[in-house]
This record gives C-alpha cells, sequence and structure tokens, in this order.
C-alpha cells in the first residue's frame, strides 16, 4: 500500500504555473466581460453597479433576458477572496440568461480588508438585494473561492433570510474550496488571515445544510488534485446529511476554463445550473 502525504501546500493550491498560458487567462476574461457589458448596456438589459451595502466594491451588475425573466442566477467569482471583482466576468451571463434567467454578479470586499466570513457577510447582503430585485427561484453559482462562499450560503447558519432561502431551487460549486483548514497551511494565509476557528466556521464541508439543498459539486478532470478532492469531498459529506447532492468531473477541463461553460446556453454546465 501507497501511503501519500501533501508536503508542499502552495503547490497543492497553485493553478496558474500548471496551466498551459496560465497567465493569459485574466486578461481573456476580463475582455471578453467588457465586450458582453457593452452589448448588454446598448441593448437595455444591464443594470450596472447596484450597491448592496456601504463599502465601495458592495455593488453587484445585474443583467436581463429579453423576455421576462423566470428566476435569478447569483454568479460569484473567485480569487482566493484576495483577487478579481465582477468585471472579469460578465460573459458567463451568456448561457443562464439564454434560459430566461436574470443575472447577478457582485464584487467584494477582498482580503486583507476583511476576512473570509465577512466576505460572506456580504455576499448574503448581495444576494438579498439581487432577490429584491428579480421574482422566481433563485439559483446559485461560484467558481473556487465563489463555491466556498455560494455554498455558504445554504448552511444552517446562513445569512440569507428565510424568504430567500425558500426561493434556492439549486447551488452549484464549481471547483469550489470547501474545507478552509488545509489554506491555512499555505503562503497565501498571510493576506487571508483564516485562523482554526475560521476554519470551523466558515467551511462548508464542516457545517450543516440546509434541509432542501440540493447542491452540484463540478470540478475540471484535470485539476489540481487538492480541487478534486474537495469537490467530492462536499457532496460525500452533504449527502450523508440529508441534502441531493451530485459531483461531477467533467473531461479536459481545468481550473481555469472549467467555468467557461457557463457562457454557452446548450454546455451541460449551464443546463445543470438551470434545470
Amino acid at each position: 500500500m501507497l501511503l501519500q502525504q501533501i508536503t508542499d501546500w502552495d503547490d497543492a493550491y497553485a493553478n496558474g504555473i500548471h496551466i498551459p498560458q496560465g497567465e493569459a487567462y485574466p486578461g481573456k476574461w476580463a475582455s471578453l466581460a467588457e465586450e458582453f457589458r457593452a452589448a448588454m448596456v446598448a441593448d437595455s438589459r444591464a443594470d450596472l453597479d447596484v450597491a448592496y451595502g456601504p463599502a465601495e466594491r458592495n455593488r453587484f451588475d445585474l443583467f436581463h433576458p429579453e423576455a421576462e425573466p423566470r428566476g435569478l442566477v447569483v454568479f460569484v467569482h473567485g480569487g482566493f477572496w484576495k483577487a478579481f471583482d465582477k468585471s472579469s466576468w460578465s460573459h458567463l451571463a451568456a448561457g443562464p440568461l439564454a434560459h430566461g434567467f436574470s443575472v447577478a454578479m457582485p464584487s467584494y470586499t477582498l482580503c486583507p480588508a476583511v476576512r473570509v466570513g465577512e466576505i460572506a457577510e456580504e455576499i448574503g447582503a448581495a444576494i438579498g438585494e439581487a432577490a429584491s430585485r428579480v421574482e422566481g427561484t433563485i439559483r446559485l453559482a461560484g467558481h473556487s473561492a465563489g463555491g466556498q462562499l455560494v455554498t455558504r450560503m445554504v448552511c444552517r447558519n446562513t445569512p440569507l433570510n428565510a424568504g430567500v432561502i425558500e426561493r434556492i431551487a439549486r447551488t452549484i460549486s464549481i471547483s469550489g474550496v470547501h474545507d478552509l483548514r488545509p489554506i491555512i497551511k499555505t503562503e497565501m494565509n498571510e493576506i487571508l488571515r483564516i485562523d482554526r476557528m475560521e476554519a470551523l466556521t466558515e467551511s462548508p464541508a464542516l457545517l450543516e445544510p440546509l434541509g432542501e439543498t440540493r447542491l452540484v459539486c463540478w470540478v475540471g478532470a484535470g485539476e489540481r488534485a487538492e480541487f478534486i478532492r474537495q469537490n467530492a469531498l462536499l457532496a460525500s459529506i452533504w449527502k450523508g446529511l440529508g441534502a441531493a447532492t451530485a459531483s461531477i468531473e467533467e473531461p479536459d477541463r481545468h481550473h481555469f476554463n472549467v467555468v467557461e461553460g457557463l457562457a454557452e446556453p446548450d454546455h451541460p454546465l449551464t443546463g445543470t445550473l438551470c434545470a
């Protein structure tokens, strides 16, 4: 029997250096997103920089389908709680929009200005404000750190109010980090400042899901082993706690392109979110 142990935690959670031309992706995302926003504004289907709280980054963009929306999708971006904002991901709204959903994409205050638990409170406020503007069912999706944030919304100690909770039909965590304890061992924790107590209170894998939670954990089959493990972890634990869950490994996808399926109306990831 071969025993395996992680000795380099920074490498275990490093993505860009293991992806061919990984450094090109952020610029690509920003360009596609800017082009998409311009088209939506020209078509009068975008409400940009909607305030949901007092902080500078407490803003979301809200995109609308051509007809009356059948519900709301909220997409929460990743970046290990310390990078990016809503402006790099607008084009990912295209898939859900084609299925008749309005799509909200919030920015949030980044570490080290706040802690991970405070970001969860901000995301709760963003979802609440977006839900007040769009009727119908709600679907949550988040990538990487955003996966932790959206699954945190469907834990029993959620910051969401009961009326919003009742409307959540499905949550998809895309390459989510669901157990924060390994992150404590990385150099980036000098910025994140996650301690053991926060890991215990903000890790969805260590918390209980809401009673009617329907969760899909989606990851690229070509991702780092830790993201594949984290993906399967939450689906397995929450299934044992009564949630309806699925764990999917999408072939030929890595951490940076696995989320791009949301830009395509006919992609399985979009279909799963909007089902």
